[in-house]
């Protein structure tokens, strides 16, 4: 099976990667189904990377519907060990304006329908999260933004990433509470991946790409479909860039993360007293603890 180091999750607007050359379509069953679409592997600026739309090439798939597990398992079986997530997301902050990019370092938990380990049925891992992205992986992402000049892009490190159920947006009042919190955007989609990432020892970023303001913007009525179509196409384009930016940056210098060994103290059950059937499910994570 073809592999890639690299791999790429594309979010609203960006369903596949135009620089790709000697692209491959890789069909992949996991333990927890099939993914979202096909894998797309290919080369990009001479690296094999990964590349999945999160919805479906389509845009099938609401944020409640996604295989989470299935997606990220996909990429540990590609051999992936750095995952770079492009997200449309909402503003909470006047400062991030439509068209920004913003490379958050922490995430808020809203979801209450989404599986979001792998682990049960016989074996139990507690993952360390307080530093839900890698912040090595996340540094090279916002390098790779500074470094491209884009035209109507600002650049925000850090800053938290509210993570909704959807598939509605917010209330005035949910958006107002999480400017309270300090949050910097919202979207729907990427704390379980960052979790799942962390679990099969996968470096996570997320390239969060603004394309309007949350609801509790005095403006906000004005926004028109037309527009926020208008900027997640815009988006996507840059997106590409700095996607491009960053692969050619880890291939040039590897980073070793954290999350590369994230269940070495997490699992509590030992696992020689664990079900068969869940190692079996679970032996591409667990295979180098066995």
């Amino acid at each position: 099976m073809t592999q890639a180091k690299i791999g790429i999750i594309g979010g609203s607007g960006l369903y596949k990667m135009d620089a790709l050359q000697d692209v491959t379509e890789v069909q992949l069953d996991t333990p927890f189904g099939a993914p979202s679409d096909a894998l797309i592997v290919g080369n990009l600026a001479g690296t094999p990377v990964a590349f999945l739309a999160r919805h479906g090439r389509n845009h099938h798939l609401m944020p409640s519907e996604l295989p989470f597990r299935a997606n990220i398992h996909a990429m540990k079986q590609l051999g992936v060990e750095y995952l770079i997530s492009a997200s449309a997301v909402g503003s909470l902050k006047q400062e991030a304006k439509p068209l920004d990019m913003v490379v958050p370092e922490q995430f808020i938990d809203r979801t209450k329908n989404r599986v979001s380990t792998f682990f049960g049925e016989g074996i139990i891992a507690h993952i360390a999260f307080a530093d839900p992205v890698c912040n090595q992986l996340a540094g090279v992402v916002a390098d790779a933004v500074a470094s491209l000049e884009l035209t109507d892009v600002n650049l925000h490190r850090g800053g938290t990433y509210v993570c909704m159920e959807g598939p509605a947006f917010s209330t005035k009042a949910e958006s107002e509470l999480y400017r309270s919190w300090g949050a910097t955007v919202i979207g729907m989609t990427n704390l379980p991946e960052a979790k799942l990432a962390r679990e099969a020892e996968i470096a996570y970023a997320t390239l969060a790409l603004v394309t309007d303001y949350d609801c509790w913007h005095p403006e906000h009525d004005s926004v028109t479909v037309e527009m926020i179509i208008d900027n997640l196409h815009r988006n996507a384009t840059n997106a590409q860039k700095v996607i491009q930016e960053t692969v050619k940056r880890l291939a040039e210098n590897p980073l070793q993360s954290e999350a590369h060994s994230a269940l070495k103290y997490a699992i509590l059950t030992p696992l020689d007293k664990a079900p068969a059937a869940t190692k079996e499910k679970l032996e591409l994570l667990l295979q180098k603890y066995l």
